[in-house]
């Protein structure tokens, strides 16, 4: 079965993550416009009208933006627990009965497995999720302040991971953000920093060559390439190599990653 992934954009300015197993596919959040939305699948060659369904992580208008939109023009379900449904349905506009889906635990949409999961952010009932499908896991943890040890387990291993490298402290910190902002950035609710990131990742690689997707990087705050070097620092005390154990590269605010074709073993030195 053929398992393909990309970040269609990632940050303060709108986030999307396409996910295709087989002959289903998903976006999970929709943050920008319909038309920019539509304007990064094309950019991959990638139909909307082919979609399957729309899942939303939390309700903050960087994340749901285009998803009524999407959902009326294209007559596709959205996915959303209960708490996250009562704070972005204001937002999201008319949507039909039938496409309001509400999930309480693991559901299944086609080849698609998703296992979503509590994050600790400043949102209604805000979630990551864990996706598998042919024996591929894929995990999407952005938006979380803080990585508890039940998630590690639950993500550990992915053969593709999206995950949250938000801001450098020290940038963070002598910027020009109002304290409470920095204070919300930085805490328990907010978001992982590069240090956070560098800490997580290197207990999170098994033996399977994943792709890492360093997402949700601040404009002002950070840079892909200090994200990457804080990261790939801590990869490199812990042994592993980019390129030999594992494949890295950040996400960006303005234009999608590459479509990833995960059923099938990357090319060992192979980068983005």
């Amino acid at each position: 079965m053929r398992i393909e992934t990309a970040v269609l954009s990632s940050g303060s300015k709108g986030n999307s993550t396409y996910i295709r197993a087989g002959k289903y596919s998903v976006l999970i959040d929709a943050g920008l416009s319909g038309k920019g939305l539509e304007e990064r699948m094309a950019a991959l060659d990638l139909d909307p009208a082919g979609l399957d369904a729309l899942l939303i992580t939390h309700e903050h208008k960087d994340h749901i933006k285009g998803i009524g939109i999407l959902s009326r023009r294209y007559d596709l379900p959205i996915y959303a627990n209960d708490g996250t449904w009562a704070k972005a349905e204001p937002e999201l506009g008319k949507i039909k009965p039938e496409n309001r889906r509400v999930f309480t635990g693991d559901f299944v949409i086609g080849g698609l497995k998703f296992s979503p999961y509590s994050i600790s952010h400043d949102a209604s009932q805000p979630v990551g999720y864990v996706c598998q499908a042919g024996g591929k896991k894929i995990v999407l943890a952005t938006d979380t302040g803080i990585m508890e040890q039940k998630i590690i387990d639950k993500i550990k291993g992915a053969d593709f991971f999206v995950l949250e490298s938000n801001h450098d402290l020290e940038m963070l910190m002598t910027g020009k953000y109002p304290y409470f902002l920095k204070n919300r950035i930085k805490g328990s609710e907010g978001h992982l920093s590069n240090d956070d990131t560098a800490a997580l990742l290197p207990g999170l690689i098994k033996d399977n060559f994943p792709t890492v997707v360093l997402a949700h990087l601040s404009e002002e705050n950070n840079n892909p390439k200090v994200a990457y070097i804080t990261v790939n620092n801590a990869l490199k005390e812990a042994g592993l190599e980019v390129g030999r154990d594992l494949r890295m590269g950040c996400a960006d605010q303005h234009q999608t990653t590459p479509l990833f074709r995960i059923d099938q073993k990357a090319k060992k030195k192979e980068s983005f």
